[in-house]
């Protein structure tokens, strides 16, 4: 009776009223209608505000699909680079004791605290004509600042905490006594990943791989640092949106903006089945009843 009584009384204390939560889900959905939904229905509008023919006409533009096609690459290059890197800190962070693991974690979060300009700077610094390497560079023929291989080093550095930031609290999280107990019963290292921690880890993994594909086809700042801005060669998407803009071509600015967005909402729509995905499983295997041990047969 009296452990019913303080029950109630708990739930009373930490149950809002009524007014509040409404009060509270109003402003969530003003806040995001006002600064999200009313944006990107502003970026649609104006991209099909001379009528269909004229937004494909501006897709079809020769520069417009250099860069769609340089977005993409440099997305389908660093993606990869980050997941290799990603699931590599994540390990040696989460299962391993040694000397300078909070510096490897900080240095994980580096790119989180520093501006994307200044990190295109510091690769023209490293690489460009005047840099530290821009002599040998420019000795044996290479070229990375103004060129595809700058573009995908900036975009890796803006990008690689994505995946990392998402398996370290994961891994962390489950220990390793799987790995441990795999190990003791005669699995080699590939196969106690495989089979023991990438299924842990998948949905982590592929939540960390959408952010860090979203935020590679997005990425403005460091990109513009060393792409040199070349039409029909160094300009992503957002770069492309930028001097169409600024040439006063805003149907075909918007036009292209709106493919971004489109790939931004089919990021999270992905985004969305993942997580009720993770969550389905989350429920089965918690329903699920652990298998009684066989008794065993006596001689």
């Amino acid at each position: 009776m009296s452990a019913a009584m303080s029950s109630k009384k708990v739930q009373a204390g930490t149950t809002e009223a009524r007014w509040i939560r409404f009060g509270l889900i109003g402003l969530a959905l003003t806040f995001m209608f006002l600064f999200l939904v009313l944006p990107l229905a502003a970026v649609f509008t104006e991209a099909l505000r001379k009528g269909l023919d004229a937004y494909l006409e501006a897709l079809e533009e020769p520069d417009a699909w250099s860069a769609i096609r340089l977005t993409l690459i440099t997305a389908a290059i660093a993606v990869p680079l980050n997941l290799v890197f990603g699931v590599s800190a994540a390990w040696a962070i989460a299962k391993y004791e040694f000397k300078g693991k909070s510096v490897l974690t900080t240095l994980v979060d580096l790119p989180f605290s520093v501006s994307p300009v200044v990190a295109g700077l510091v690769y023209v610094l490293m690489f460009g004509a005047q840099g530290w390497f821009g002599p040998w560079l420019q000795a044996n023929d290479i070229q990375i600042i103004f060129a595809v291989p700058g573009i995908v080093l900036a975009t890796v550095f803006v990008t690689f905490p994505f995946i990392a930031r998402e398996l370290i609290p994961l891994m962390q999280a489950q220990g390793s006594d799987e790995e441990q107990a795999a190990i003791v019963l005669g699995a080699t290292g590939w196969q106690t990943f495989w089979r023991v921690t990438l299924p842990n880890i998948k949905w982590g993994l592929l939540y960390g791989v959408i952010l860090c594909n979203a935020r590679a086809m997005g990425e403005f700042g460091a990109v513009s640092v060393v792409s040199g801005h070349i039409r029909g060669q160094t300009n992503t998407m957002p770069l492309h949106v930028e001097i169409l803009y600024n040439e006063y071509q805003s149907v075909a600015a918007f036009a292209v903006a709106s493919l971004l967005a489109l790939l931004a909402l089919v990021t999270l729509a992905i985004k969305s089945v993942i997580e009720w995905r993770h969550e389905q499983d989350m429920k089965a295997s918690a329903n699920t009843p652990p298998e009684r041990p066989h008794p065993q047969e006596t001689p």
